[in-house]
């Protein structure tokens, strides 16, 4: 096998979560497809079950969690490669609090090889997907606390609040707002508090969510109930699942 296919794709979410998904047969079927299993072991067996009852076949070469495994690719009807004729290779490492994977995919023909270009590209995207996804799966309740810290009155407890959900260098953009650092976020949000007496600030229908940014729609209502202004803010949030970021958006 000297030909070879290789990709690279930044995941937002931790290695240990990441390396899972190749070791659990529910999670290895989330991005390949249902029915598809592993069993994360040397000999153990590799099957992927495409859309439209194609079937890739292999057997588990090298695994060493959380960082590499190796597996034999075929198919199960032969065409245009059978199984074992070909090697995957994925090792995972950390970057900057996210995971870095590197794949590479050996063949014998660059014909084979290219028309596996595409293949990779999309089902690397979608694992992506999958593992922030659960990696993120919390991003509401991080979203309402944020709203929540906005309208605590102690200014101790609002950067208690502030912190326990935003990463130090917390970043935050809007029509009022350029800030960095939990600090000057809390203190921030109490000179709203006295500008806005009565205001709060919440999450209006469900977060929407892909890799680590987050949109949430909020409403600002004043003590009496009624409406007084409405937006969304798009989070960013570290693998870490706190946030980096908030851009603030007007309605």
């Amino acid at each position: 096998m000297n030909i070879s296919l290789e990709r690279t794709v930044r995941i937002m979410a931790s290695r240990e979560l990441v390396f899972r998904f190749f070791t659990d047969s529910a999670r290895w079927a989330k991005w390949w497809g249902e029915g598809s299993t592993v069993d994360a072991r040397v000999g153990g067996k590799v099957s992927i079950r495409y859309p439209g009852g194609v079937e890739a076949l292999g057997e588990v070469l090298a695994i060493d969690p959380p960082e590499r495994i190796v597996f034999t690719y075929g198919y199960a009807s032969g065409k245009p490669i059978p199984p074992g004729s070909s090697r995957v290779s994925i090792r995972l490492s950390d970057e900057g609090g996210a995971t870095r994977l590197d794949l590479t995919h050996e063949f014998d023909d660059p014909a084979v090889r290219d028309q596996h270009v595409q293949g990779w590209r999309y089902q690397l995207s979608v694992f992506a997907n999958v593992a922030a996804d659960e990696a993120f799966a919390r991003a509401g309740e991080t979203v309402d606390a944020w709203f929540l810290a906005w309208a605590e009155t102690d200014a101790a407890h609002r950067q208690a609040a502030f912190a326990a959900v935003a990463s130090n260098e917390i970043r935050f953009r809007d029509r009022y707002s350029a800030l960095e650092g939990v600090e000057e976020l809390a203190l921030h949000a109490g000179a709203a508090q006295r500008f806005l007496p009565g205001i709060r600030v919440g999450r209006r229908g469900e977060v929407r969510h892909c890799q680590g940014m987050v949109l949430a729609e909020w409403v600002a209502a004043g003590a009496d109930g009624v409406e007084r202004m409405r937006g969304a803010n798009v989070f960013e949030l570290g693998a870490d699942g706190k946030i980096v970021a908030v851009t603030g958006l007007p309605g």
